[in-house]
Order: C-alpha cells, then sequence, then structure tokens
C-alpha cells in the first residue's frame, strides 16, 4: 500500500448541523487536504487531546491507550485505508505485530494524538478525495472571474436569466462547501474543470 502521511490541520463545525465537524488533514510533504465528517463526541476527544485538556477521569479514547500501554503493546501508527459509498475506513497498526485493527477514522486519529504516532492516507484515497490547499484558498475568496459571484445571481427571481452551465456548478460548488461535504466539492471542482480546459 502507498501511503501519504498527514497530519491535523483543524477541526471546523458543521453550520448545518451541530452534531457533526469536519477534520481536515494536510499532506505533510504536499498541498493536499483531506477532509472527513466526523461526530461531535470523536472532534471534541481530538480538540481535548490537541489543547492539552485533561478529564479528572479517562474518557473512552484515553481509556483504550491505557489498556494497550497495560498489555505492553504499542501503537505504530494509523492508516486510513479505504472510502466506499463516501464512508472512510482506518486500521490501527502495532509495533512487532501483524494486528491490524479496523476502527473508525476519528477513533483512530484520536488514539494516534494520544499515542503520538504517524497518521497516513492511502494514495489511492488522497487522489480520489483530497482538495488542493490552492483550490481551498480560492473557493474560500470566490471566484475571481468577471462573471457575478454565485450568491449574487437572482436565481430565483422570476426575470432571472437562465443559469448557465457553469453558474449552475459553482452554485453547487458554493453550496457542497457550505455543509462540508468536500467529497461533493472535489467532483463539481473536477467538473467545472473539464468545462474550463476541454480536451
Amino acid at each position: 500500500m502507498n501511503k501519504v502521511q498527514v497530519d491535523i490541520l483543524g477541526l471546523s463545525v458543521n453550520p448545518n448541523s451541530q452534531r457533526a465537524y469536519a477534520l481536515l488533514l494536510r499532506e505533510v510533504d504536499g498541498q493536499r487536504r483531506l477532509p472527513i465528517v466526523i461526530g461531535e463526541p470523536e472532534a471534541q476527544a481530538i480538540a481535548n487531546q490537541l489543547e492539552g485538556v485533561r478529564p479528572q477521569r479517562p474518557m473512552t479514547h484515553d481509556l483504550l491507550k491505557n489498556v494497550i500501554d497495560s498489555l505492553g503493546a504499542q501503537v505504530r501508527e494509523v492508516v486510513i485505508t479505504s472510502i466506499k459509498d463516501g464512508t472512510f475506513y482506518a486500521s490501527i497498526f502495532f509495533d512487532y505485530s501483524d494486528l491490524e485493527i479496523d476502527a473508525r477514522p476519528s477513533d483512530a486519529i484520536a488514539l494516534a494524538v494520544r499515542c503520538q504516532v504517524p497518521m497516513y492516507v492511502d494514495e489511492a484515497i488522497m487522489d480520489e478525495a483530497s482538495i488542493h490547499a490552492d483550490e481551498i484558498r480560492e473557493l474560500e475568496e470566490g471566484s475571481s472571474d468577471e462573471e457575478a459571484p454565485v450568491e449574487q445571481l437572482p436565481a430565483t427571481a422570476p426575470s432571472a436569466e437562465p443559469l448557465t452551465l457553469r453558474q449552475r456548478l459553482e452554485q453547487e460548488l458554493d453550496q457542497a462547501i457550505k455543509v462540508e461535504d468536500y467529497e461533493a466539492a472535489a467532483r463539481i471542482r473536477d467538473e467545472i474543470s473539464r468545462l474550463q480546459n476541454p480536451t
């Protein structure tokens, strides 16, 4: 398996859901970013460890680390191994063992930050689901061409001009980013790119 080392760039709340967060992973030696939607408890577990917050009693991921340590085992690395139907899968690997434990990526990463071990993503997943850092900046700054920004298009007004295909795609891209559906955003981005650079 070809794998890419990543670290955590940040966590952001999904504005359309109080219980979902986007975990943004950054390629260590590159410009790709991989967003993964995770639940609130897992986001809190990761954030607590990154910020040095120590609960009075062990939480689930702290307990798991304590059990691993008590058994004399050591986590070597965690790897996001596959994506199926929009769901990411991960594995936890141990030193001196062929043992591979299936895990949700959020749990694997929460454990990785506690054990201070490297995190990886399979290269095929980075190719399929990542977004380049420059593209994220462009999306945040808005379109730089001469067309009206999507937010200003009077799409719902009765007298509005019909939207071009590119305008519709840009509108869908904006919506995908707002709801932090980065997989859809990547697909729409590729479609816009094909329109701009037909082969």
